[in-house]
């Protein structure tokens, strides 16, 4: 079911949001200082590649000054465009399972510092 999922999720725009994840770390990783940033960004990417059947275990307090930081560049931003995208995809029940995985990439974007993608 799992890989059904997984290939719903590429055809329907998970390709697309990769991709855009990747370009974006390889151009923080340019300079010398957007290299963890762009670091966090490909650990969201391959997360949007295959979202079904992988869990994000949060863990703030391992780098709190990193994802402070993330939070305030960029991660709240993130973070409310997922969460509004999760709530709207709840909405119907066929969308139920894509707002669940948006709810995981809510979780990934306010801190990705320390996080965890199994």
């Amino acid at each position: 079911m799992r890989l059904i999922a997984n290939i719903i999720w590429i055809l329907t725009g998970g390709l697309t949001t990769g991709f855009l994840w990747g370009l974006t770390g390889v151009i923080l990783c340019i300079s010398v200082v957007g290299i963890p940033l762009g670091m966090q960004c490909f650990k969201v990417a391959r997360l949007t590649f295959a979202p079904y059947g992988k869990e994000v275990k949060l863990n703030y307090f391992s780098h709190p000054i990193a994802n402070t930081i993330w939070a305030i560049l960029a991660g709240w931003e993130l973070f409310v465009s997922y969460l509004v995208a999760a709530v709207a995809c709840c909405v119907t029940i066929v969308g139920i399972p894509v707002g669940i995985q948006a709810f995981k990439f809510s979780k990934l974007a306010l801190a990705p510092f320390g996080a965890d993608v199994r």
